[in-house]
């Protein structure tokens, strides 16, 4: 297949946007460098909109945005019933998860755990995180320039290197509050970037939007009731919807990059308004994204064929640097490049935050007047950890130890979701238990993956192993008598007093 050249116009729109981006940093440089909580929550001081615009755009990754549509492109909309399973979580989150960790002020969503079990808990939910996302920010910066470049002559490695390089630089400077900002310009350019390729899609088809429906129809490409049906060749849309309900759990309950959102507005009333403006613009992601997807199959069944042997994986970036005008091309990559820094940025502040204030804060001195250096040593650290393996695998073009790595990191993601909702829903659950139901669970979700059940089976799996092991092994350990009012569902509206504050 014949690669393109970007061209100089959409160069310098490219080039725009990333200096867009430094600029953001920049301005709050000054803001972010007057403490930890200014570095880490914003001072409690964004926006709703703004907040659920960066819990969006920090969920949804360069890759979600290629994949996304080239599921709808290969297959159908079922996934998308993904997306309306954050409805079904929201209302769980503002009445069982929102309370507990702004009534205690967290920082990190792993001091929930020391509070409710002890300190071990904290420690490994924290460091399972910061283990995971620096493998992520290396995925994320490399699977989006293996796409870019198989289709462009694009050098990877400085696609690469700009964007995990500038993501390093803003996040350092700007703190949460450059982030958040950062996330708010590219969520708006990634959903803006997304409708024009619907747009332009539907306009090189002859016979436009008739045609794109017709085709969607008569191919299977929208829902079925095969959809709806167990055993079937089709995604089972029951399926997808329960398991994004514990991947959704784990996501927005035990997952830093979104749980410190929640302390970075100015009241619970506002966090959970940015919970539903979150669900608002995963809801307007069904039509824009999979849309996508289907414009592309009609596109290239009634325009022009892809070439033999295509990887469907690029085709979003394929059709923008081949079949767009100079100028927009550089936009949409722009959009592709968005989508892939507002998971980093994200992910880099949030390690950061579990080093200092889980890490350094608890174990060490509680001094926090160099915390705010030390926090921005870390994200240097941690972006040159995950640009170092991006650049790595761009050189040598093997991907399979470092899925391997998420695989296995991955393995307590949902389980640590349970363990969360072991702490709020129980009074029985202890430590032990808790650490012995997390370790069981993994082994178990280990052995689930090898079978032919789908990932979202396996979510649904995870978690209930989780919560029911850990929920029967704590009946083997006596209770350590800590108190855990104001911890759980049944004292919920009563106060938490800290153990250090009683003393």
């Amino acid at each position: 297949m014949d690669k393109v050249g970007l061209g100089a116009v959409n160069w310098i729109v490219l080039i725009v946007y990333l200096i867009a981006m430094l600029g953001v940093g920049l301005y709050f440089t000054k803001k972010a460098g007057k403490n930890t909580d200014a570095f880490f929550k914003a001072s409690g001081k964004i926006p709703a909109w703004a907040a659920g615009f960066s819990i969006y755009a920090t969920t949804l990754s360069a890759i979600t945005f290629m994949s996304t549509p080239e599921q709808a492109f290969l297959t159908d909309w079922s996934y998308a019933a993904g997306n309306l399973a954050i409805f079904a979580i929201i209302p769980v989150l503002i009445y069982f998860y929102i309370p507990f960790f702004r009534k205690l002020n967290v920082t990190t969503a792993y001091e929930y755990l020391e509070e409710r079990f002890g300190p071990s808990l904290r420690v490994i939910g924290s460091l399972l995180f910061v283990l995971f996302h620096i493998g992520r920010v290396a995925i994320v910066i490399y699977l989006p320039t293996l796409a870019i470049t198989s289709v462009s002559e694009i050098n990877p490695v400085l696609i690469a290197a700009a964007v995990g390089a500038l993501c390093i630089i803003y996040t350092f400077l700007g703190g949460m509050e450059g982030v958040i900002w950062s996330d708010v310009i590219q969520g708006i350019l990634l959903l803006g970037g997304a409708i024009l390729v619907v747009v332009l899609g539907i306009y090189a088809v002859d016979g436009g939007f008739s045609t794109v429906i017709n085709d969607a129809i008569n191919e299977d490409k929208l829902i079925t009731a095969s959809n709806f049906q167990f055993g079937t060749a089709a995604a089972a849309i029951p399926i997808i919807f329960l398991g994004s309900i514990f991947n959704n759990l784990h996501q927005y309950t035990a997952s830093q990059d979104v749980v410190q959102r929640y302390q970075t507005t100015g009241s619970i009333k506002e966090t959970n308004k940015s919970l539903w403006t979150n669900g608002v613009l995963a809801l307007i992601t069904i039509p824009i994204f999979y849309g996508m997807g289907t414009v592309l199959y009609s596109y290239y069944n009634n325009v022009e064929a892809l070439p033999a042997g295509f990887n469907t994986s690029a085709i979003v970036p394929y059709f923008i640097v081949t079949s767009l005008p100079v100028g927009i091309a550089g936009l949409l990559i722009a959009a592709i490049f968005a989508a892939c820094q507002s998971t980093i940025s994200s992910s880099l502040n949030s390690i950061s935050a579990c080093i200092t204030v889980d890490f350094k804060q608890r174990f060490f001195s509680k001094e926090k007047s160099n915390d705010v250096a030390l926090a921005r040593w870390v994200i240097i650290i941690a972006g040159i950890l995950g640009l170092a393996a991006a650049l790595y695998l761009v050189s040598t073009n093997r991907a399979e130890t470092w899925n391997l790595f998420l695989a296995i990191t991955g393995l307590f993601g949902v389980p640590i979701a349970g363990i969360f909702a072991l702490g709020i829903f129980t009074k029985r659950a202890n430590a032990p238990g808790v650490l012995i139901g997390l370790f069981l669970s993994a082994i178990a979700s280990y052995f689930i993956q090898q079978t032919d059940l789908t990932p979202f089976a396996v979510s649904m799996v995870s978690f209930f192993t989780s919560f029911g092991f850990g929920y029967i092994a704590s009946f083997f350990f006596p209770n350590s008598g800590k108190n855990i009012t104001g911890l759980t569902i049944f004292t919920k509206n009563e106060e938490y007093v800290r153990e250090e504050v009683k003393a």
